[in-house]
């Protein structure tokens, strides 16, 4: 097999690019040309060592070349893969987008999807993401386009409608879902099998199984013994459920939302509460969660940054000189790039294989926009992606996910034209703002502190 090229836009994001490059040095699947991009010099050098000296750690020389350049039209030329892990504005504007409206009383535990922070997000992001794949659809337009840099939803959907480039969204999820439901079933992961649908960050997992039994009453049976067992013994929340050990049993009581939505409708949010609940900002007036305040003592927002930089200066670290590489970095992870691999081969071999994937509905939840951009079961085949027809998704589910499609359009407009009027429009449907006046506040203080980020706006 010839050598391939995949090239990572973003390579200096936390976890991602020594996760993707510790995947495809253990895989045995082909030879490749991983190329490497970022914005920032002295970062790019830093993963580009670290790539390098995990490629000599496991001997894969032969297998593997590590390139790496500031500037992506260099390195997109030959690309067979394309994957962006951009965050414009970096974590500092992260936590503005979380910090501002919470002046307003707006409060939120992640601001990477929807509700003002996330709305604000799309305005930084889609302009680029949208200028590389200008670039990828001029410089390798036979390319396949994956992207995993949010608000997922607005992102492909701004690029599939700007240019003819097939942009793909993946997110870990689904992955993730399925092994906290093991985690909570009490067995391994390879015995779970989910269908789910919905958009990035709240996809519903409505038909999940064990060994090809449906596992919703033992579902039910746990969370009535654990509720049981709260009763008389109290409860410790843990608002970081990823964190826990694969020992570890989860309580439905660290995310109640969750819990509540599958009592009532049979299906369980992949990544639960501290995604989910930003879908559903009418429920938690002040950002009020079950006695506690989202972002503040229910999924810090401090605490996650944190938890982010320390990550990302352990991975530098890694990359000095006379620092040898630690053995944990070659563990696969609960991260998405592990699906990224598979998936490549899936493509390459035509093996079709089913993946969650970003993209049009075209038809596959019926009641649902056939151009929506749905979080849906994907078949990886020669051809490309065909999404999975899905069935059994009920009228309720259809219902909230058509609630939330409202605001995405307007959201992509505001981003593609600069129209201060319409991301006003977007934030008042999204809910989570209701007052004109305080949404158009919302709007000028976002510009004031991202001037540079959107060019669109100052014309």
């Amino acid at each position: 097999m010839n050598r391939k090229k995949i090239v990572l836009i973003g390579a200096g994001s936390a976890v991602f690019a020594k996760g993707l490059i510790a995947d495809f040095i253990q895989s045995d699947f082909g030879t490749w040309e991983i190329a490497l991009c970022d914005i920032n010099p002295a970062i790019l050098d830093s993963i580009t060592k670290l790539a390098r000296k995990m490629v000599e750690t496991k001997n894969a020389q032969n297998r593997i070349q590590i390139t790496s350049s500031t500037d992506r039209t260099e390195l997109l030329p030959g690309a067979d893969f394309v994957v962006t892990t951009i965050a414009v504005g970096g974590r500092h504007a992260w936590e503005q987008d979380v910090l501002i409206p919470r002046k307003y009383g707006i409060y939120q535990p992640v601001g990477d999807s929807i509700m003002p922070g996330g709305i604000a997000r799309a305005q930084r992001m889609i302009p680029q993401m949208v200028a590389i794949a200008k670039d990828v659809e001029r410089l390798c337009p036979n390319a396949y386009f994956f992207n995993y840099s949010n608000p997922m939803t607005a992102i492909v959907t701004a690029v599939r409608k700007a240019t003819n480039v097939n942009m793909v969204g993946l997110c870990h999820g689904v992955i993730y879902g399925e092994r906290y439901l093991a985690r909570m079933l009490g067995v391994d992961v390879s015995r779970i099998t989910t269908v789910g649908a919905g958009l990035n960050h709240l996809t519903f997992l409505y038909d999940i199984r064990v060994d090809g039994q449906d596992a919703k009453p033992r579902l039910r049976e746990i969370v009535e013994e654990q509720r049981k067992d709260a009763a008389i013994h109290g409860h410790v929340y843990n608002f970081f459920n990823s964190q826990l050990d694969d020992t570890e049993i989860p309580n439905f009581m660290d995310n109640p939302l969750s819990w509540e939505l599958f009592e009532r409708y049979g299906a369980l949010p992949a990544v639960v509460d501290r995604h989910a609940s930003e879908f559903f900002p009418e429920r938690f007036p002040k950002g009020q969660f079950y006695t506690r305040t989202l972002g503040i003592d229910a999924f810090p927002i401090e605490e996650v940054i944190a938890r982010g930089e320390k990550t990302y200066r352990d991975m530098l670290r890694q990359g000095e000189e006379g620092v040898v590489v630690d053995e944990s970095l070659f563990k696969r992870s609960e991260g998405e790039h592990e699906q990224l691999v598979e998936m490549i081969r899936s493509l390459i071999l035509d093996e079709r294989k089913t993946f969650s994937v970003n993209i049009p509905n075209e038809g596959a939840v019926k009641g649902l926009p056939d151009d929506a951009v749905l979080e849906i079961p994907g078949v990886a085949t020669a051809l490309g992606f065909r999404p999975m027809q899905v069935t059994g998704f009920s009228a309720s589910l259809r219902g909230i996910i058509a609630r939330r499609l409202a605001p995405v359009n307007p959201t992509v407009e505001a981003a593609l034209t600069g129209n201060k009027d319409m991301w006003i429009e977007a934030m008042l449907l999204d809910g989570a703002v209701t007052d004109e006046k305080v949404a158009a506040a919302l709007v000028e203080d976002f510009l004031k502190e991202y001037r540079d980020c959107l060019p669109q706006y100052f014309k």
